[in-house]
């Protein structure tokens, strides 16, 4: 039985509908389920998604999975060297009719928003996700504009090292509250992607298996997935261990912590329980914390990997 507004639905409901989302999904993205869940426990637990791999390994294809298996609305912006901010939110035009000036929405104002190769923009065009990402609101000439809900982000950053890319800010990457690799698929999996059917004629024949009034009800359930003392403990100590360790530069943040345990909930809500255990900690983990760890200056990014596993492997209480 599907959840509405009227009576709350036991978080078995819950699983099933979302897990039925992942199988939609896999269905098309082959060999990467681990990473849709991902994707999908980031999306209820009212996160942002950043994916940073090698172009033609499926984030875009994700991107527009997620959005029709939900049934919500969706836009791509495509970011480039010479893009500005309003052409992300909007921009307002005399009306000479009515002798004033009439906004016009830019593409955020969408449901689900792809910001594609988001570190190709400069960061005054990256900046403008920003109020975005934490408020649900842009604020234009003064004016602010509410978005509509649910809002998900999912921007997709090519390496750093390539070429035409300028990094994303410390303040940008942690209003994302997971990061993801998709990598190649394997050999299986790439066998059947070769020789099966065209990837966008089977996105356009997947039908939703949400739609937006239940991904509300089902991301407004997350909070209250119950979190014991002992489990706040963990997190703590996780976080304590970050702010103590040489290898970076500076530890996880209050609000690091924050979208752990969100994640954990999500997680927990995800395999059908009421509460959260330390194993959903640490299935989100990698996930949470890597983008938001700098290397200490004489350390460099394989230490950050380092430090990623030794708080994963941080004593449960």
């Amino acid at each position: 039985m599907r959840p509405h507004a009227a009576t709350p639905a036991p978080a078995g409901d819950f699983s099933s509908l979302l897990n039925k989302v992942i199988a939609g999904v896999g269905r098309v993205i082959l060999g990467k389920d681990e990473v849709i869940r991902l994707a999908v426990t980031c999306l209820i637990a009212r996160g942002h998604l950043l994916i940073e791999d090698l172009p033609g390994v499926g984030k875009t294809t994700l991107a527009h999975m997620l959005a029709r298996t939900f049934g919500l609305r969706f836009q791509r912006i495509q970011f480039t060297s010479d893009m500005l901010p309003s052409d992300i939110l909007g921009v307002s035009v005399y009306d000479s009719d009515r002798s004033a000036f009439k906004f016009h929405p830019g593409p955020v104002f969408s449901q689900v928003v792809l910001a594609d190769e988001v570190n190709r923009a400069t960061p005054k065009a990256q900046s403008a996700l920003l109020e975005a990402m934490e408020e649900y609101q842009v604020t234009i000439e003064g004016d602010t504009h509410a978005l509509p809900q649910p809002f998900f982000v999912i921007a997709t950053q090519n390496p750093a090292y390539q070429i035409g890319t300028f990094p994303l800010p410390e303040s940008q990457l942690d209003r994302f509250l997971m990061c993801l690799h998709m990598g190649y698929p394997d050999r299986a999996a790439e066998r059947e992607l070769l020789l099966g059917a065209d990837r966008r004629e089977l996105l356009q024949q997947l039908p939703a298996a949400i739609n937006a009034e239940e991904l509300t009800i089902i991301q407004a359930r997350v909070p209250k997935v119950h979190t014991s003392a002992a489990l706040v403990d963990y997190l703590q100590a996780i976080l304590a261990h970050s702010r103590e360790s040489p290898l970076c530069q500076n530890g996880l943040s209050p609000r690091a912590g924050l979208a752990l345990l969100r994640g954990a909930q999500a997680s927990a809500l995800l395999d059908g329980r009421s509460h959260a255990l330390p194993e959903d900690v640490q299935t989100v983990l990698p996930s949470v914390i890597g983008h938001r760890l700098q290397p200490a200056d004489d350390q460099s990014a394989p230490a950050i990997a380092e430090l990623v596993s030794q708080l994963t492997a941080v004593p449960i209480p």
